[in-house]
Parts: structure tokens; C-alpha cells; sequence
């Protein structure tokens, strides 16, 4: 490949033909702006050109000029910018071939491409910036930049010029390479405070025709100097500021200028001063300046304040000023009202201008701000009066009445003149006492009310109400009868009136019979001194009742005698035989009255009206029509419930009155048959099985009440003894109790049976056991004890040392205090009881809860020993039963509780000695007993039978 392109080469110089065309162009031409005639100036044939496709060869660049082969000139093809192609280079040409062919030829061709002044002088930046002090010194240099012009020569930059030149001044010094260093130079002192920015134009010029320039801004900043102290606007400030403002409230703004800038005039405020007051009440913002209220300020207090102002630049440079801030009066007071005295209630008859209160009035606002006016509700009877300065009185204007308002709350209200209006109000209750200046009213002028006969006497018949308008004892109103009398009868027998609640009863039971109407008045009396009365009247209505049959008058019924009518045998249908006439003494419907037949012989042959009462014929008579006809007639009223009366009419069938006295002489005799006699005799059977199945339910009922007792006693495991609370008295302070209460309990030796006695009082029954043991006696008491005798052997000596035991020493439940008495019988089993020596009571003392059965029993054991110590006296061995009770049962079967047994209450004085117990039971014994002879007389009193013994012995009777 190489060597075909020096060949190629080698045959091009071959046919090369030397030639060389120049031309010169300016710049920016138009396009197909003709170069030249390359044709001509290269001495071508313009066929020539067309058969050597002649062409421009520009080695591959942009080909700028082109050739036209028609005419044979070379033109711009392109725009040609001679600053693009060749920059600041000199001369600046375009170079390029045209090459022919058939014969090959190739000329060369140069344009040369001279500039215009198309570029004008720019600079870099539009702008440029300098801050500089005002305290820079004359002569400083400040470097600026140059300017840029593509264009050469002439066209190229040329000067410089900078505008105005009032501080600064241009100086241009040449540079080795041939540009210029542009310097601003300051020639003037500046001063900020007259010019603090300067503006200034550098203008940069070149040489073209027309002459091009291009401009920069200069912007100088003069930087400030703290060489200027801050001063106030003026050296006295004066504000006004309402007394009540709110915090935060603007005062006043204190201003202050300096010259300075940045942070030379950063100015600061403050409040100088020493009083802490002012520092409480007022503040300043130190960037503004703005005086601030922080506080509460009252013009009741201080009404101006002073206070120095002090402004400090950064640079501690400062200046004062003095504010005065005058406070303006606000109506900010409420009038205060005070009581200096006032009446909680005051009579309704109290005269006019009676002083209710007195108040004290006071605003401490200043000028009509505490000027203060009172008034109240017109509508109240009272007004309000100015004694004093700030002094009031509240008295009454008109007459008072409880009963239209008994209580006031009266409002004062008092205004200030202030704008706007500031008013204080108090209430004042006031009671109205009364006064009995009202009688009672009755609610209505009369009364009428209505009662059915036959009442039950006391019924309540209305009531009468009157009202008081009173209060309290006066309005207490009572109802009373007045006198009068109603056909000379009191009217008190009437009726009566409840005094406190007005209800009239009626005293007796009205007969409409006898009265229909009465009237009467009733005072109501209130409670006042004196006291006040009015009266109504009252009028009382009977109102009928059924409470009278009727009563037949004719025919008249007779005992003795017997009256007929006749009718004769051609009597024609409807003939009148007989009229039964009867009244009815009660009124209205009651009184209707209304005829039926009940009864008839012939039912067909007779009629009764059913208003009228008139017996007629409703047939003809015929001949086998009895003679004798007997027509029971009912006579009804119209009441509730209906009340009749009933009337027998004999009638005979006949012509002539002899043939009625024939047929009627046996029709007296015959006896009345009595229709109510099953009645009776069905009510009699009935009352009789009513007693018999009642006796017999009373009967059944009484066994079987007998037999559970029985059961429930045969199957207790111990014995019964009650638990009764104690009911101590011990008032003698004697030790002994002052009641004795007896308990008898009665058991049998071999039977679970048995039955208690309670309640008989120790000092009514004394059992007295005979020294003999061979039974007890019953000493009934006269009207003196002999307990209570001086001399009587038997009075309670106190108890020897012997017997004088503590309370834990005596066994059982034994205590100082006895209210209880116990008799314990035991009873055999052939049924006789054996009752006891004097009276062993058995002590109850004070148990917190109820006796256990193991207690139980313990007093039980307790108190039949008691009784077997108390019987020893009396008989050795055999608690005094021997002839009773087998020989086994002796005391040594009991626990001996004989040495620490006492027995309060009791007629002996037991002791361990035996021959002081053997003289104590004989004295006793010819007290207690009588002579020998009227005790062998004597029978011996039966012992008390149990439900047991009570069977045997009717078992016993009836075998």
C-alpha cells in the first residue's frame, strides 16, 4: 500500500505545474461573498475547469471558501472568524489547493484574513468589591484587573480611565510582556460617617473605528471606626402610662444614635438607677430601647416615677437620659361597702323610716372615679338615706306586711361616676316577724254536705278548712261548735267538730224519717293574742235510706178475725174484686211500690196490677172454680236492697153473702200451714253436727297434747332445772336478799316424770318438817309473819364462824346474793311426796353464760344435800324419810357437803355441832307445830300429783 502512494505522488509531481494565487478578505464576510477569479487569475478556461473537475483540497479542515466552476470564482463557504482561526496570531491566512485532473494539475491558493474591530474590551468580572477602613492611609494601591480584546492592533485595547476621582486615582504601569498592571491609589482620607459607600468606573477603551470600550463597577465599602460616643435624641423623656396596666405594657421608647456602624453601633439600654422599686416596676430592652412595665403599678400608690436612662456603645462610649412616667387614675376601685349594723327581722307593724342597716361606703379612686351614688329596687317598701359622708342608712318607706312578703333580700347596689362605671352590691335578708293582723278564712263562704240515714254514730261527715295567713302560733287555727240547737235540741248532740283538723262527725245516727236537713255554724279561732275568729255555715243533708218495708193498709190483717172479698159467679173478665193499698214512709225510688201474686189457689183466676194494686179477673168464673180462693200478694219497693211486705186475700166465689158465712165457718179453723218450717229444722240439724264434730276435734286434740308431754318428759336424761338471769338487789347491805323466790321441783325415785312449780315468794309459804318425819306441814302465814316477830324463834341469826365460808369456798353456784329459792321433793314411787325441812334455797350466783348440764347437775346434788343437812336436825339418818323410803337411802350415798354448805335466807342457823343443831330443830318445832291434839286431827296435806301420778291413780280408780 505504501509504494501505490508514492507512486501516486511521484506522477502528481510529474504533472504538477507551479502556480500560486493570493488574496486578501476581512473577517465576518457574508457567505457566497465572492474571494476571487481564481479562473482568471490562474489563466483556466472555464471548460477546463469543468472537464478537470477542478475541486478546493483543504487536507481534511473545514473548508471556508468554496469554488464555483460555472463562473470560475472562489467564495465564502463558511463564516470566518478570524479571533477563532488564528487567535492573537499575525497575519492570519487560509491555505488550500485546487486540484485538476485529466490532465492533474494543482495550483495553490491563500487567503489572507484581515481583522475588523468586531471585539470590544471586557473584563473578567462585571464587578468588583473593596472594603476598606475609614482610617486607611493616603497612598494605598489597590489592585485591579486588567481588560480582554480579541481584537489586534488598533482594534486591541488601547487606555484606561476611572471615574470619579473625588478619594481615589487610576495608575497603569507596563508589564515585561507587554500588558499593563492597572492600581487604584487613594489620594483622600475617608470618612464614613459622610460617605459610607463609593462607587466607581473603570472604563477600558481600545483603538478601533468605531472606537469599543467595556466598563467595571468598583464598589467600595468604607469600614467604620468607633470614633463617634452614642447620643439620646433628648435629654428628657416624659410618658404616661394607666395605673392597672398589664404586664408588658409599652411605656415609652428612649432612642439613641450613633454614627458608627456594625459593631461600634451596637448600642445597649439600661435603667440607672439605686431604687429597688423602679427596677420592680420598669424595665428596659436593652437592644430597643422600649421601657417596659413589669410590674403593677396603682395610682392609689404613687402616682410619678423618675428614673435615669443610660445607652452604652461596644466600644463602652455612653450617654443618659431621664424618663418621668406619670400614672393616670383609672376607675379600677369598686365602691367597698361595709355593715356597720343591721336588724335580722323587724315586726310587719313597724313605723315608717324604722332604720334597718347602716353601711359605710368608700371608693378610693380619685376625682368622680370615687364619687359614689346608692341606690336599691324601688319595688321593695324601703329606701336608702346619706347621713354622713360615706355613711348610709336603710329604712323602711311604707307599711310592711308579712303576709305579702315575709322575707326580703334587699340588694344595695352603689356606683361610682367613673367611666366606665364600677358598682358594688350587698344583700341584705330581713325577716318579717308577725303580727296577728289576719282571721282565719274559710274556704268557702258555706258548706253542704250530705250523710245517709242510719250512720254509725262518730262517722266523719267533710270536712271545714279555714286558712290564716299568719305564721306559727298566729296561723294555728282551731274549729269550734257555736252554740245552737236545732228543735230545741243542742246541737252539740248533733254533731261535733275536731278543734285541729276541722272533721265534722256525726254524734248520732240520723233518721230521714225525722230529719232531712239541719244547719249550724263553725268559729275557726286562730292562736294569736288576741286572738281572731270568723265563722261559716254548714248545712247537713239526709239522704234517704231503704230501711223501711212497705206497710199494707188494706186489706187489714187481723189476728181474730178473717176478711173476705165475694165474687159472684157472673163476674165478667177483668171485674175488680179488691185493691191492696200500701205506702212506704221512705222517699223517691224508695218509695216505689210495685204488686205481684206470689200466691194463688187458681193462678189462672186472678191478677194484681203491678202499680196500682187491683185484684181483677183475668177469666169467668166457672162452676168448678172453688168457692174458697186464697191470693197471697207481694208488695215491693224500689230501694237497694229491696224490702217487701206480703198480704194474704181471701176471696170466695159465691152470689149471696149467706152462702160465704156457710162455706167460710170451718175455713177460720183450719190451720195456717207454715211454709218456713223445713228451714228450720234443716238449720237445727245442721247446728247440732256442728257441736259434735267440734267437741269431738277438742277432745282428740287435748290427748294428743297430753300424750306428747308425756313423751317429751319420760325421755329427758336430766333433770329439768331453769336458768333464770339474776335479778340482785342489794340495798339492805346485809348480805341476805331482800325477795326470796321458791322453786319446787318434783321428782320421783323411779320415774323420768316430772313437773316443776315456780313463782311463790319465800315469805308466803314456810314448810315446817314434824319431828317425827313422818310428813310435812303447810303453815299458812295471818296478816304477821312470824318471821317478822321480835321474839319468834325462828328469826335468821347470822351464820357462826363455822358456816362463814367465801364466795369460792361454797359449792355450786352459791353466791352472797339469792333471788332464787329452790324446793326439791322427791317423790316415791307409790306416788306420796315428802317435802323438805324450812326452806333450803339453793344460791345463784352471777353465771356469764347458761348452766352446762355437769352444773346442772352439781345443783342439783348441791341442793338435796342442803335439804338432807337442814332434815337432819330433825331425824338422824334418813333426811327425815325413813318411814317413806327404804333403808338404803341414807346420806352416805351423797357426797357430804355438809361442811361447806350455806344456806341464806333460811330460818336455821346450821352448824356442825350437833347438839346446837338438835336445840335449834326443837325450838323450831313447838314454834311451828300445833298442839298435839289438832295435830292428830289434822289430815295431812296431799302431796302434788305429776302427770304420772295423775295416770296411776286413774288406773287405779278405774280398776
Amino acid at each position: 500500500m505504501r509504494w501505490q502512494v508514492l507512486l501516486f505522488i511521484t506522477v502528481l509531481c510529474l504533472s504538477y505545474v507551479l502556480g500560486q494565487v493570493s488574496y486578501s478578505i476581512p473577517e465576518e464576510m457574508a457567505k457566497s461573498s465572492v474571494v476571487g477569479n481564481i479562473a482568471h487569475d490562474l489563466g483556466l478556461d472555464l471548460k477546463r475547469l469543468k472537464s478537470g473537475k477542478a475541486r478546493v483540497y483543504t487536507g481534511g479542515g473545514v473548508e471556508y471558501i468554496g469554488l464555483n466552476k460555472e463562473r470560475g470564482v472562489l467564495h465564502v463557504q463558511e463564516r470566518i472568524d478570524r479571533e477563532a482561526l488564528c487567535g492573537e496570531t499575525t497575519p492570519c491566512a487560509l491555505h488550500f489547493q485546487i486540484i485538476l485532473e485529466n490532465p492533474m494539475e494543482l495550483f495553490r491558493v491563500t487567503v489572507e484574513i484581515t481583522d475588523i474591530n468586531d471585539n470590544i474590551p471586557s473584563f473578567a468580572n462585571i464587578e468588583k468589591r473593596f472594603e476598606i477602613s475609614e482610617s486607611a492611609v493616603v497612598g494605598s494601591k489597590f489592585i485591579l484587573e486588567n481588560a480582554v480584546d480579541s481584537d489586534i492592533g488598533m482594534n486591541g485595547l488601547q487606555q484606561y480611565s476611572l471615574t470619579p476621582t473625588n478619594n481615589f486615582v487610576l495608575k497603569l504601569q507596563n508589564q515585561a510582556d507587554g500588558s499593563k498592571k492597572v492600581e487604584m491609589v487613594l489620594q483622600k482620607p475617608l470618612d464614613r460617617e459622610k460617605q459610607e459607600y463609593m462607587s466607581l468606573l473603570l472604563t477600558a477603551t481600545d483603538g478601533g473605528e468605531p472606537r469599543m470600550s467595556g466598563t467595571m463597577q468598583i464598589f467600595v465599602n468604607v469600614l467604620d471606626v468607633n470614633d463617634n460616643a452614642p447620643a439620646f435624641v433628648t435629654s428628657l423623656y416624659r410618658a404616661k402610662i394607666l395605673e392597672n396596666s398589664p404586664q408588658g405594657t409599652s411605656v415609652v421608647t428612649v432612642s439613641a444614635s450613633d454614627r458608627d456602624i456594625g459593631l461600634n453601633r451596637e448600642l445597649s439600654y439600661r435603667i440607672s438607677t439605686s431604687k429597688r422599686l423602679l427596677s420592680e416596676l420598669f424595665d428596659v430592652n436593652p437592644k430597643t430601647g422600649e421601657v417596659l412595665l413589669v410590674g403593677e403599678i396603682d395610682y392609689e400608690k404613687a402616682n410619678t416615677y423618675q428614673m435615669d436612662i443610660e445607652v452604652v456603645d461596644s466600644g463602652g462610649l455612653s450617654d443618659s437620659t431621664k424618663l418621668i412616667v406619670e400614672v393616670i387614675d383609672t376607675n379600677d376601685n369598686n365602691p367597698k361597702i361595709n355593715i356597720v349594723s343591721k336588724s335580722e327581722s323587724i315586726s310587719e307593724n313597724s313605723p315608717r323610716n324604722t332604720v334597718i342597716a347602716m353601711l359605710s361606703i368608700n371608693d378610693p379612686d380619685s376625682e368622680n372615679n370615687g364619687k359614689v351614688e346608692c341606690n336599691m329596687d324601688s319595688n321593695f317598701p324601703f329606701k336608702i338615706q346619706s347621713t354622713l359622708n360615706g355613711f348610709y342608712t336603710l329604712v323602711t318607706e311604707s307599711t310592711l306586711d308579712r303576709e305579702t312578703a315575709s322575707e326580703y333580700n334587699i340588694t344595695v347596689t352603689c356606683s361610682d361616676e367613673g367611666v366606665p362605671s364600677l358598682s358594688s352590691s350587698v344583700t341584705l335578708t330581713l325577716q318579717i316577724s308577725d303580727v296577728n293582723d289576719n282571721a282565719p278564712v274559710f274556704e268557702r263562704s258555706s258548706y253542704e254536705a250530705y250523710i245517709v240515714e242510719n250512720n254509725t254514730p262518730g262517722l266523719s261527715v267533710f270536712t271545714v278548712k279555714a286558712r290564716d295567713a299568719d305564721w306559727n302560733q298566729n296561723a294555728r287555727v282551731s274549729y269550734i261548735l257555736e252554740d245552737s240547737s236545732v228543735n230545741g235540741v243542742p246541737i252539740s248532740s248533733y254533731v261535733s267538730v275536731s278543734a285541729d283538723s276541722g272533721v265534722i262527725h256525726a254524734v248520732r245516727s240520723f233518721d230521714y224519717e225525722q230529719i232531712k236537713d239541719f244547719q249550724f255554724r263553725v268559729k275557726a279561732q286562730d292562736g294569736g293574742s288576741p286572738p281572731l275568729s270568723s265563722n261559716v255555715t254548714v248545712k247537713i243533708l239526709i239522704q234517704d235510706q231503704n230501711d223501711n218495708p212497705p206497710q199494707v193498709l188494706y186489706p187489714v190483717q187481723t189476728g181474730g178475725s178473717l176478711v173476705a172479698e165475694m165474687v159472684p159467679r157472673s163476674a165478667d173478665v177483668g171485674y175488680l174484686v179488691t185493691k191492696v193499698v200500701a205506702v212506704d214512709v221512705d222517699s223517691g225510688q224508695n218509695a216505689w211500690l210495685s204488686y205481684k201474686l206470689q200466691k194463688a189457689t187458681d193462678g189462672a183466676l186472678f191478677e194484681v196490677g203491678l202499680q196500682n194494686g187491683e185484684i181483677r179477673t183475668i177469666r169467668q168464673v166457672a162452676d168448678k172454680d172453688a168457692k174458697k180462693q186464697r191470693l197471697t200478694v207481694i208488695v215491693e219497693d224500689n230501694g237497694q236492697p229491696c224490702r217487701s211486705a206480703t198480704v194474704i186475700v181471701n176471696v170466695a166465689v159465691a152470689d149471696s153473702f149467706p152462702e160465704v158465712l156457710s162455706e167460710y165457718t170451718d175455713f177460720t179453723q183450719d190451720k195456717e200451714y207454715n211454709d218456713n218450717l223445713t228451714f228450720y229444722l234443716v238449720l237445727a240439724l245442721a247446728v247440732v253436727s256442728f257441736l259434735f264434730i267440734t267437741c269431738s276435734v277438742v277432745i282428740i286434740s287435748v290427748k294428743i297434747y297430753r300424750w306428747r308431754q308425756s313423751r317429751i318428759l319420760y325421755h329427758s336424761n336430766l333433770p329439768v332445772i331453769p336458768y333464770y338471769p339474776p335479778r340482785y338487789s342489794d340495798t339492805l347491805g346485809t348480805g341476805t336478799l331482800p325477795h326470796v323466790y321458791n322453786y319446787e321441783v318434783c321428782r320421783t325415785t323411779d320415774s323420768r316424770q316430772s313437773d316443776c312449780k315456780f313463782g311463790r315468794a319465800g315469805s308466803q309459804n314456810v314448810l315446817i318438817m314434824d319431828p317425827s318425819s313422818t310428813g310435812t306441814m303447810q303453815r299458812i302465814q295471818s296478816e304477821k309473819s312470824i318471821l317478822d316477830e321480835p321474839d319468834s324463834p325462828l328469826e335468821q341469826k347470822p351464820p357462826n364462824n363455822d358456816w362463814r365460808f367465801t364466795q369460792g369456798q361454797r359449792p355450786g353456784p352459791s353466791g352472797p346474793h339469792m333471788p332464787y329459792g329452790t324446793h326439791i321433793r322427791w317423790t316415791p314411787k307409790s306416788g306420796t311426796r315428802a317435802t323438805g325441812g324450812p326452806e333450803v334455797a339453793m344460791g345463784t350466783g352471777p353465771w356469764p353464760q347458761p348452766p352446762t348440764e355437769a352444773e346442772q347437775l352439781q345443783a342439783l346434788m348441791a341442793a338435796a344435800n342442803e335439804v338432807s343437812e337442814a332434815t337432819a336436825t330433825l331425824g338422824p339418818g334418813t333426811m327425815g324419810l325413813s318411814t317413806r323410803y327404804s333403808p338404803q337411802f341414807t346420806l352416805q350415798h351423797v357426797p357430804d357437803y355438809r361442811q361447806n354448805v350455806y344456806i341464806p335466807g333460811s330460818t336455821a342457823t346450821l352448824t356442825s355441832n350437833p347438839q346446837q343443831q338438835q336445840a335449834t330443830a326443837q325450838q323450831a318445832t313447838q314454834q311451828a307445830l300445833p298442839p298435839p291434839q289438832a295435830s292428830a286431827q289434822a289430815e295431812p296435806p296431799k302431796a302434788v300429783q305429776t302427770p304420772a301420778s295423775k295416770k296411776k291413780s286413774t288406773k287405779k280408780e278405774k280398776k
